[in-house]
């Protein structure tokens, strides 16, 4: 299921991420960041061709703690887990083909 939007100010925490199921796709940034923004139509058009993959927008910043977990530091940084396990990380993507060797590092099928 792959759901875009804004960036959430509410996120799950580590722990709810740890034990997650499937394909999980982790998009720390924040809507007014100008990379973010740039990055925006790559990571959809990637994510599109994955749809059983679950895109969480996390709004990212000082003291939020699932970003500091995952020591998030240049946004947006996509988290690619499997399982609750991070398998791929992709930061500041340009292309939705960096975005999809993220995946496929995951095992997923397009």
């Amino acid at each position: 299921m792959v759901t875009h939007g804004e960036y959430e100010e509410a996120s799950p925490t580590r722990d709810e991420v740890d034990a997650t199921r499937g394909l999980v796709v982790l998009d720390f940034g924040t809507n007014w960041c100008g990379y973010c923004q740039g990055a925006r139509a790559a990571i959809e058009a990637a994510l599109d061709a994955y749809p059983t993959a679950r895109h969480i927008k996390v709004e990212d910043g000082p003291g939020r703690p699932l970003g500091r977990s995952y020591r998030v530091k240049l946004w947006p940084t996509l988290i690619v887990l499997q399982d609750g396990q991070e398998v791929a990380r992709v930061v500041r993507p340009t292309s939705a083909d960096e975005v999809r060797v993220g995946l496929e590092t995951a095992g997923a099928k397009g």
